[in-house]
């Protein structure tokens, strides 16, 4: 008797593994990924003081953002090379990188994607928020960013602005008794990349 149940109840056990192998397939094909091209992205900084604005550039090593359109859950990393900050000054960037940034203890600046809200247009021009944890020092923050996209078939053009108060944050204040600094930093990124799946749900 024990035989002929299981036997009678197999085909409904398959039944149920094959339903849902279904309802699991749709949610993995709802991923969409965007890969950005660090030779196509530029990562810059803008500092003032009482007298004028320092500008500089980062380089990206690398950037991935893997999310669901559907439920908006995202993962991946941006990568920041903290030891390529440049602002055209030797002396300033010297001082930057020893003292404030400490970038040889702390090479890498990143930013991990928690979540997208919002919508990314078929094609065309769109906007979004992707909320995430911003790392810098050594210590991770979360940040909000608002994001102006443009999609042209495959490739995803995407533009941010943001201040980090990197002094309030524990970053070494370098305003002296003579020059005060502004205590954040006005980030711009301006990023090209690849992107794959679907635009909205």
């Amino acid at each position: 008797m024990a035989s002929l149940k299981t036997r009678f109840n197999a085909p409904f056990n398959l039944a149920a593994v094959v339903l849902a192998f279904c309802a699991a397939t749709p949610a993995r094909a709802q991923e969409a990924v965007l890969e950005l091209d660090p030779a196509q992205t530029q990562v810059g900084f803008s500092l003032g003081d009482v007298l004028h604005n320092v500008h500089g550039m980062f380089k990206l090593r690398s950037g991935t953002i893997e999310f669901d359109p559907v439920t908006g859950h995202a993962s991946g990393l941006m990568l920041v090379d903290a030891t390529s900050g440049d602002s055209g000054s030797h002396s300033r960037d010297h001082k930057m990188h020893k003292d404030i940034l400490e970038s040889t203890q702390y090479p890498e600046i990143t930013f991990r994607p928690e979540k997208v809200q919002g919508q990314v247009s078929p094609q065309g021009d769109s906007q979004v928020q992707v909320l995430g944890v911003f790392n810098i020092h050594g210590t991770g923050h979360p940040l909000t960013l608002a994001v102006q996209v443009h999609r042209a078939g495959s490739q995803l053009t995407v533009d941010t602005h943001f201040a980090v108060p990197y002094v309030s944050w524990g970053l070494k204040n370098p305003s002296t008794f003579v020059l005060r600094v502004n205590p954040m930093v006005d980030i711009d990124i301006h990023a090209v990349g690849l992107f794959k799946g679907p635009a909205a749900p």
